[in-house]
């Protein structure tokens, strides 16, 4: 039930002089499906603190009631909510940890 580190992989180019050309910036999705208010959240913030400064989480909802609950707890505990997608039975936010 909880994410597969490395499941999405975002690359990152470096155009600095420092020279390195990629690094890689795992995500980490959690998948809660089927799951009903309130765990969506409750889950949602116990992964959020488990990740590093600047770790993308995607959450993976079906629960109605989430397209609430998740932004409500990203204003709380100062994270980014950077997107929130809509499909008919799912709903997905990608939350970026604060630095």
């Amino acid at each position: 039930m909880w994410g597969r580190r490395g499941g999405t992989v975002k690359l990152a180019l470096d155009v600095g002089r420092s020279g390195k050309s990629i690094a890689a910036m795992p995500d980490t999705t959690l998948d809660l499906r089927g799951l009903r208010c309130p765990l969506p959240a409750l889950k949602t913030r116990k992964a959020l603190t488990r990740l590093a400064a600047g770790d993308q989480l995607v959450v993976e909802c079906t629960d109605p009631l989430s397209t609430l609950d998740i932004p409500n707890l990203i204003n709380q505990t100062g994270d980014v909510l950077e997107d929130q997608q809509a499909e008919p039975g799912l709903f997905v936010f990608r939350i970026r940890k604060k630095t």
